[in-house]
């Protein structure tokens, strides 16, 4: 069954920036199996490839990415991550409060290219162990593209199998997304509770 990729390469360039920043590896992923975690990708850009092809309004498509994104990503650990030092002092409400922006944000960031995306699939290649989680190695092809590499991170430290980050041709998704998120709290003077008001606008 053909897969559609969500996220061309131009996509990415506009919001990707490299990340300067070492990344906390999620520990205990071993009881997943290579073939779970290549399933899930499998999974993943399959439901992908219905809901660009669903013929809905960008509303509704913007509503299933976002259950999507809860549904086969790992999102505490992705928003955490994406906080960066600030996680360390945010309260427990606010770590909440945040987490649940930034899966809106991250959903509406990426949902508005979809448009972009129907005609395209996604290949996976192969899976493997790395450490305490498992990478899985796919290529894009996107009409008028050169194929393209993305790498799948995914665990179960939360308990199941998700994915907790993607690597775009070398360059890694959530450390680009600490890298913005926190250009945008220091815009704010430090106020993660401005920032998680302000997000729902972003």
């Amino acid at each position: 069954m053909p897969n559609d990729i969500f996220l061309s390469r131009r996509a990415f360039a506009a919001g990707l920036v490299a990340g300067l920043a070492t990344l906390a590896l999620p520990r205990g992923a071993m009881a997943l199996t290579v073939d779970q975690a290549r399933a899930l990708v499998d999974k993943t850009v399959a439901d992908i490839n219905s809901i660009i092809s669903s013929g809905k309004g960008e509303s509704a498509m913007l509503g299933d990415f976002e259950k999507l994104f809860a549904r086969y990503a790992d999102v505490p650990t992705i928003a955490r991550s994406a906080l960066g030092p600030a996680a360390r002092q945010a309260s427990k409400a606010q770590m909440s409060g945040f987490t649940k922006a930034f899966q809106g944000y991250i959903s509406r960031k990426y949902g508005r290219r979809f448009r972009e995306f129907i005609g395209g699939r996604i290949e996976v290649n192969d899976a493997k162990a790395l450490k305490s989680y498992y990478e899985v190695i796919t290529t894009a092809y996107l009409s008028g593209e050169a194929p393209f590499e993305v790498r799948w991170h995914v665990s179960d430290k939360a308990g199941k199998s998700l994915f907790f980050n993607i690597i775009i041709e070398g360059v890694n998704m959530l450390a680009s997304e600490r890298t913005e998120i926190g250009a945008l709290l220091d815009q704010r003077g430090g106020d993660l509770d401005r920032l998680i008001t302000d997000m729902a606008k972003l």
